[in-house]
């Protein structure tokens, strides 16, 4: 038997070493992120770019849009369920930041165009070149970035940012009067509606859905119903060409969280929202005192009012299950971070929950996920929801994206 000993220890030693090691399931630091209790995550990928918008498919693969003259499209693959890429495919003409996958086909915006391909899930590159849906977009002046959405009707909407801060005379200089009407909302500062399934269509060719929105970056469809909402950047300097305090400038106007309906009309440039006051009131360009509703008094106002300058980015509605009760139904936000609340400082660069009730926001919202360490580290850019219900952030300047899931 003592003889005999050390070959059994061998023997265990070599089965334990040769079975498959099971990951944890997340990084012990969480990868940087600071959560709350009960979720953890992992560095899903990191060097990938200046990753934006984000959106999964049904096998679980994660598909980005890269900004920057080398980005495009990039697919992630996690084949060993560690909870990390180790497949990833790069293609596309270059940098976009809109994505969007139906009925077989996968959207991405550029700056001035959107494009498809056919695309089944499972495919880790394009069959051919794509088509292209939308042509010669504008792509001048401060907004040049592209969001994409498919709503109930299974149209094509995008979203196109304004040309200039607050439509002045003189862009972003003091004292300068608000042109009026404003000419850009014939091709700006809106969303529009176009087939998405025609091809050689040009900005003409769709109809404007709804107006008044400076710079809706983050767009999206709410799964089922295909409801369309949007958050919006709103307009800066207050302070520096107008003379508001530096206080007021730097939480006024609220960043807007909208429903948007055929029709709808938030007002830039002529009125923004003022969460201090909890309504719309006149722009100064266009003889706004801060304080008169005047013209502005007809227009939505949004379901939320976020502070000012956070910069919204994306939004992804959680309809996964993993997460507890509280999260179903409701909206991940992703902000950006500001640079219009100086000499006050920068804040937004976080993630935030919305919760929904019957298909509105209910009850406060809350920060989800910040940099640990940071209170402006996290620049995040865009957000998804995976089939197994994990949720993705990814962060343009750290050129990363992570996997969050509970951790118990």
């Amino acid at each position: 038997m003592r003889s005999a000993l050390p070959a059994i220890l061998l023997l265990s030693a070599g089965a334990l070493a040769a079975r498959p090691k099971t990951p944890p399931a997340c990084n012990l630091d969480n990868a940087g992120l600071e959560l709350p209790a009960g979720f953890c995550a992992t560095l899903f990928a990191e060097q990938v770019g200046p990753v934006r918008h984000l959106i999964t498919l049904s096998n679980g693969d994660l598909i980005a849009a890269v900004g920057g003259a080398q980005g495009g499209v990039l697919v992630l693959r996690d084949t060993n369920g560690d909870g990390r890429a180790d497949i990833t495919r790069r293609f596309g003409p270059g940098g976009g930041n809109g994505l969007f996958w139906q009925d077989g086909w996968l959207y991405f915006a550029t700056s001035t165009e959107v494009l498809r391909w056919p695309w089944r899930p499972g495919q880790l590159e394009p069959d051919g070149d794509p088509e292209k849906i939308i042509e010669d977009l504008p792509n001048d002046g401060n907004h040049t970035t592209k969001s994409l959405a498919i709503g109930s009707d299974r149209a094509l909407y995008v979203s196109i940012g304004s040309a200039t801060n607050s439509c002045q005379e003189e862009d972003r200089s003091a004292g300068s009067k608000g042109l009026d009407p404003c000419t850009e909302l014939d091709t700006r500062a809106g969303v529009w509606r176009f087939s998405a399934e025609r091809q050689h269509q040009h900005q003409a060719d769709g109809t404007r859905w709804a107006t008044g929105l400076r710079n809706a970056v983050a767009l999206a469809a709410e799964p089922g119903s295909g409801r369309l909402f949007v958050a919006v950047h709103g307009r800066d300097q207050l302070a520096a060409n107008w003379n508001f305090s530096d206080s007021v400038s730097a939480e006024v106007p609220a960043e807007e969280f909208a429903e948007i309906h055929q029709g709808s009309d938030l007002g830039w440039p002529y009125c923004y929202y003022d969460p201090l006051q909890q309504r719309k009131v006149m722009a100064p360009e266009y003889g706004g005192d801060g304080k008169t509703p005047g013209r502005c008094a007809d227009k939505q106002v949004p379901l939320i009012g976020f502070p000012g300058h956070w910069g919204p980015m994306a939004i992804a509605f959680y309809d996964g299950k993993l997460f507890p009760k509280a999260y179903r139904g409701g909206a991940f936000l992703a902000f950006h971070g500001s640079w219009n609340r100086a000499p006050l400082p920068q804040a937004g660069y976080r993630i935030v929950f919305v919760p929904f009730k019957k298909g509105q926001p209910h009850g406060q919202y809350q920060t989800f996920a910040v940099m640990k360490g940071s209170p402006t580290g996290l620049r995040a850019s865009g957000v998804a929801v995976s089939p197994d219900g994990a949720l993705f952030i990814g962060s343009d300047q750290q050129r990363r994206i992570w996997r969050v899931v509970p951790s118990k």
